[in-house]
This record gives structure tokens, C-alpha cells and sequence, in this order.
């Protein structure tokens, strides 16, 4: 039974990411604790509200530090919606710029839609070779709710290195990033947690990656 911490820097979705993991068959545990978080077959990254008040929190536990000390292992992380925003290098909200983790090259920013925020369920386009979307069909649905999203992918492909698989939706036009895949770290810009069976069998992806 695989073990997953989910981090706890003070966001919200916890609880609610603690019971779909459990439903899903792991074992579960929100914490802070450094050590907790790195021996954890898996850890989730969860994120609701401000890029700023999320990456203060993030600072406040060191989470950062963890992330990147479980990727130089080649350790399973896995963000969602602004726990993935923060993974990369800035976000600008309000004209405020705050830096993230920079995982990943990139600016998380404002949604160019008619209507924001962006909520409801939405498809989303995988690409081939995808591990996080197999076995779902094209037509599944996730529940985004979110003003900000990354709007462009900055990561150049290389010769060397296998290029990350970036999923897109579309929300009023305004093509956005809804999940990357890269070695040990996945993130989702939509809520699995709150996406039913579609979000559970999603969850049931990423622990058959450990």
C-alpha cells in the first residue's frame, strides 16, 4: 500500500485530498514534518487562493527544499491547482510578482477569458504517451475552479533530455495548461479530488507510477 504525505503549508483541500487518496488505497498522512515528506512514497502538493499567500506558506515549511530534495531523488510529487502554479518560476497577480519554485520556466497568470473564474468541468487534451490520463477517454471531464493558469509553455524540447508531456484545455477560447508530466513530477491545474471516478481513476495513475 503505497504511503503519500500530503503537505500541509496551510492551504486549503486537505481533508478533501486525504479522502481521495484513501479511496483510492493509500496511506495517507497531512503533514509538515520534513522527514515525514521525504521518506513518503508519493507526495501531493495542494493549493487554493493566491499564488503570493500559497508560496509565503510553502516558504514558511521549507517546501520548496522538499520538493526539490524528493525530485533529485527521483521521488513522486504531485502538484495541484495552484500546488502546481507554484512549481514554476513566477506568478503575477494584481501586477504583483511573486517568485516560485521554478521547476519549471514559466508565468502563471491571469486567464484572457470572457468569464473568470474559470469553474465547472472542462475536457482536457492529453498527449500521446500520457500515464496520467491512460485509460480515460478524451471525453472525460475535470472541475477547474481557478482565475490563473499558465497561458504558455516556456520549457525549450532538448536532444538530451526527454521533453515533459503538457496537457491543454481551452476555457473561452484562452488555451491554457492543465497538467505536465516530467519524470517524478506531475501536477494538474484541475481538482481530482473533486472530479469523481474520472479524478479517482487519475489518482490511481500516479500510484501505480511509484
Amino acid at each position: 500500500m503505497a504511503r503519500v504525505v500530503v503537505l500541509d503549508y496551510g492551504s486549503g483541500n486537505l481533508r478533501s485530498a486525504e479522502r481521495a487518496l484513501q479511496r483510492v488505497g493509500a496511506t495517507v498522512e497531512v503533514t509538515s514534518d520534513h522527514r515525514a515528506a521525504l521518506d513518503a512514497d508519493g507526495l501531493l502538493v495542494p493549493g487554493v487562493g493566491a499564488y503570493a499567500a500559497c508560496m509565503a506558506g510553502l516558504d514558511a515549511v521549507k517546501g520548496g527544499r522538499i520538493i526539490g530534495e524528493r525530485l533529485a531523488g527521483g521521488r513522486p510529487v504531485l502538484g495541484i491547482c495552484v500546488g502546481m502554479q507554484i512549481l514554476f518560476e513566477r506568478g503575477i497577480e494584481h501586477g504583483v510578482l511573486t517568485e516560485g519554485c521554478g521547476e519549471w520556466p514559466g508565468t502563471v497568470e491571469r486567464l484572457e477569458a470572457p468569464i473568470v473564474p474559470h469553474m465547472g468541468w472542462n475536457t482536457v487534451k492529453a498527449p500521446e504517451g500520457t500515464k496520467l490520463f491512460a485509460g480515460l477517454d478524451p471525453d472525460t471531464r475535470f472541475y477547474f475552479v481557478h482565475s490563473y493558469a499558465v497561458r504558455k509553455w516556456e520549457l525549450e524540447a532538448s536532444e538530451v533530455i526527454r521533453p515533459p508531456l503538457v496537457t491543454w484545455a481551452t476555457h473561452g477560447g484562452d488555451d491554457f495548461v492543465a497538467a505536465v508530466e516530467n519524470g517524478p513530477l506531475w501536477a494538474t491545474q484541475f481538482h481530482p479530488e473533486k472530479s469523481g471516478d474520472a479524478g479517482a481513476h487519475l489518482l490511481e495513475n500516479w500510484l501505480k507510477s511509484f
